[in-house]
């Protein structure tokens, strides 16, 4: 297992000007970070990989579609392809960078409603663009790990099942699915059966706590839920994501009206502790 911190708490940006934060987040203990895949070229990625290596840390990559002109699930050719772009070049930032794993909720552009339930037709083009985006992955060596999001951000896969079961009709190697601590207490009657049923296509992890602060302050159910993760053999990430403030576009998407903690300092160094003895005592 290893334990990673996103960077959203910070920044979509991250650059030689968080080298601080880094090392204190490796000397805090993390094996890696999460990195924002936004904005810039592959090569910015490249070169904040090597920053990333000489400080010691891992990384997985993140990335979201808020832009409604490029919909990977749009009845019009033109909009799908343009998100088919974008993930073709978040893919390869992310491969840049040296992350194997990007995640987020790469199906359909967050925020965004029709006004009613996912369609038939709309679950058809979904499959056509996540086919698309896995063979390049494939190319690449990055798996993608597609997120189910709570009712009030997206609407095309808000359970686990529902992803679980899109998953295996995209049925290419390379796109498989995140679980969310966060979303599943929103959605899932039984979260932590909505992790074990689905597992077979679970490839990362988000620890998030109930309000979106520090891991173990809430109630979530933790014991049970390090308990079945580690049960059912998983051995990957384990990456905190929470939010603040400090940006405001990003604390406008994600609905983040008040701060969660009392520093950012709080969120990763108590976080980290509550994975690492919550692991522990799931043995």
């Amino acid at each position: 297992m290893k334990i990673g911190m996103c960077m959203f708490l910070w920044t979509t940006s991250v650059s030689k000007k968080h080298g601080a934060l880094l090392k204190d987040i490796k000397a805090t203990g993390f094996d890696g970070v999460e990195i924002p895949v936004f904005v810039g070229e592959p090569d910015d990625y490249k070169r904040l990989g090597e920053i990333l290596d000489r400080i010691g840390l891992e990384r997985t990559a993140v990335s979201a579609m808020g832009d409604p002109t490029m919909n990977l699930i749009s009845p019009d050719a033109t909009t799908r392809k343009a998100g088919i772009d974008y993930m073709k070049w978040a893919i390869d930032c992310s491969a840049a960078l040296g992350a194997n794993r990007l995640s987020g909720p790469l199906h359909s552009t967050l925020g965004a409603f029709s006004g009613s339930g996912p369609t038939a037709a709309e679950k058809k083009r979904s499959i056509a663009s996540q086919r698309a985006i896995g063979d390049h992955a494939g190319k690449k060596g990055v798996t993608i790990g597609l997120e189910a999001l709570n009712r009030f951000e997206c609407y095309l896969v808000n359970t686990m099942d529902d992803l679980s079961e899109h998953i295996d009709v995209i049925d290419r190697p390379h796109v498989k699915a995140m679980y969310d601590t966060f979303h599943a207490n929103i959605e899932e009657a039984d979260p932590i059966g909505a992790y074990t049923r689905n597992r077979r296509n679970v490839v990362h992890i988000h620890i998030s706590e109930n309000d979106r602060g520090v891991p173990g302050r809430g109630h979530i159910p933790w014991k049970e839920t390090f308990a079945a993760i580690r049960k059912s053999g998983y051995d990957d990430w384990l990456t905190i994501e929470s939010f603040g403030r400090s940006l405001k576009d990003l604390a406008a998407a994600t609905k983040v009206w008040r701060d969660f903690a009392e520093s950012p300092e709080a969120v990763y160094r108590e976080g980290y502790r509550h994975i690492r003895d919550g692991w522990k005592k799931a043995a």
